[in-house]
């Protein structure tokens, strides 16, 4: 695809390796990098998008996939917005294996939280009626990124988060002794605290959660 291949070769020529191996190091080295910073990645793809806008339209589910199975982590960067941006209204019931590919696989924090909020929390908008099977299967999955993405996917939802849902998942998930795990149980209650800060402090009186989950829930209240 042209804009796979032009979008690589803008990134090798704007490399820079004195800073690939600082972001690498910040990432626990499970990525490399070309060493472009955020600000410069997003402007060389987006005129390599504006350029090729048909053609990535047409194919974003293909393109993001064929980006994501590169090594570098800029190219998984690139992926998530374009979905972000080309699926908004326009996913499809099937997207769901999409989602659940694009969070198992290169899993880490940056990915995955925003795949949690912009792609999962926005396909279950759509189809409200998912919610419970995705809920539940990925809430018993033997993955811990798929456990925190539904931990954390109602994180723009304010006013129409189900709070009996991010109830019902805390609770499911509150003797983890997963880092990421007790840190997304303080993040979605500290963010549905700014809704109904009442609510998150008598749920979290009741209930044995782990320090770091309590003390991240209750940080802002």
């Amino acid at each position: 695809m042209s804009f796979i291949f032009s979008l690589e070769s803008a990134f090798m020529e704007n490399s820079h390796p004195e800073n690939a191996a600082p972001m690498a190091k910040y990432m626990r080295n499970h990525f490399a990098f070309f060493g472009i910073k955020t600000t410069e990645r997003r402007r060389l793809f987006k005129e390599i998008w504006k350029q090729n806008k048909a053609e990535v339209t047409e194919n974003c589910r293909t393109v993001a996939l064929q980006l994501f199975a590169k090594k570098q982590r800029e190219f998984h960067y690139c992926a998530i917005e374009i979905l972000i941006k080309e699926l908004k209204q326009n996913y499809l019931k099937d997207d769901i294996h999409l989602i659940k590919k694009l969070i198992t696989e290169n899993s880490w924090w940056d990915s995955v939280d925003t795949i949690s909020k912009y792609i999962l929390g926005e396909y279950l908008l759509e189809f409200p009626d998912e919610t419970d099977a995705v809920v539940k299967l990925f809430s018993n999955a033997d993955n811990m990124w798929l456990n925190r993405s539904v931990i954390l996917f109602q994180l723009g939802y304010k006013k129409k988060t189900n709070f009996e849902l991010l109830k019902s998942i805390c609770l499911k998930q509150q003797s983890s002794s997963e880092f990421f795990i007790q840190k997304a149980i303080g993040w979605a209650l500290r963010e549905y605290a700014k809704t109904d800060s009442e609510a998150v402090k008598e749920f979290v009186a009741v209930t044995a959660f782990k320090p770091l989950s309590r003390k991240e829930a209750l940080k802002n209240t």
